[in-house]
Order: C-alpha cells, then structure tokens, then sequence
C-alpha cells in the first residue's frame, strides 16, 4: 500500500471524468486530495490548477491529476508554475512516455475527450510508471 496523497482537480468540464478516477486511484493504493470541483456548476480551470500548484507548494502532494473539458487550457494553466511538469496525455503510451522521459509530475485529461475506461488505464500507467533518468533527466534539468 502506497500512502503516497495524488491531488486531483478538475473543472466542471472533467468533474465527471474525475468523479470516475478518484475510486480507482484508492484501489491502487493511494490516498487522494480531490480539490474540486465538486459539481457541474461553471468554475474557470486556472483556479482549479491553482488548488492543486498550492497543495504542491505546501508540500501535501509531488504528484497530481488535472482534468477539463480538453485538457489543454488545465494544462497550460498548470505548466506556469516552476516545478510542475504537466503533460496532456490522450492514451496509455503518452501517459507511459510522460512519466519515463518527462518526469512528468501532473497529468491532465480531457474529460470530453477521454472515456473513463481508457483514463482508469492511464491514470493506473502514469502512476504506477518511473522517471527513467539517464539523457532524460538532463533534459528535464533545462525546464528548471
């Protein structure tokens, strides 16, 4: 069992797809921070982004989940902030890949573009993948 605490968060947008994630991540074996939101009511991604970059800088979480309706405005919201490597991921290779060469630390989802079973798979591939290190990491370090 982990007890490792991944954050998730998600717009009105990806609240549905998020709503489906959050059991799955606990049958992996992980705690979960959800962040909101917490209905369909209208809320603006780069807040929801903000509640998981502050968990960050609290030192409450290393790693994170972020949904809207693409995953693209969450993950441009995300990407802002040193430190946080976001990566919009689309199926189980690109979330393999984002972990093994990008280090990524924060995946995003689209959630009207992304079924629940294909996101259950790649969310369980992201989190259950390692950073490779070697010619990577040196790339990673040049992010800063």
């Amino acid at each position: 069992m982990s007890n490792e605490l991944i954050g998730i968060a998600a717009d009105h947008g990806g609240f549905a797809l998020k709503h489906a994630i959050v059991e799955e991540v606990k049958a992996l074996g992980f705690d979960v921070l959800d962040l909101g939101t917490h209905d369909e009511e209208s809320v603006d991604y780069p807040d929801m982004a903000e509640n998981l970059i502050a968990a960050f800088k609290e030192g409450r979480v290393s790693r994170g989940l972020l949904i809207c309706g693409t995953g693209i405005g969450i993950s441009i919201a995300a990407n802002r902030h040193p430190g946080i490597r976001a990566a919009l991921c689309y199926d189980i290779d690109t979330a393999a890949l984002a972990r093994q060469h990008n280090d990524a630390n924060v995946m995003c989802l689209g959630g009207r573009k992304t079924g629940p079973d294909l996101a259950i798979k790649m969310v369980k591939v992201f989190l259950e993948t390692a950073f490779e290190g070697g010619r990577h990491a040196r790339r990673v370090g040049k992010l800063g």
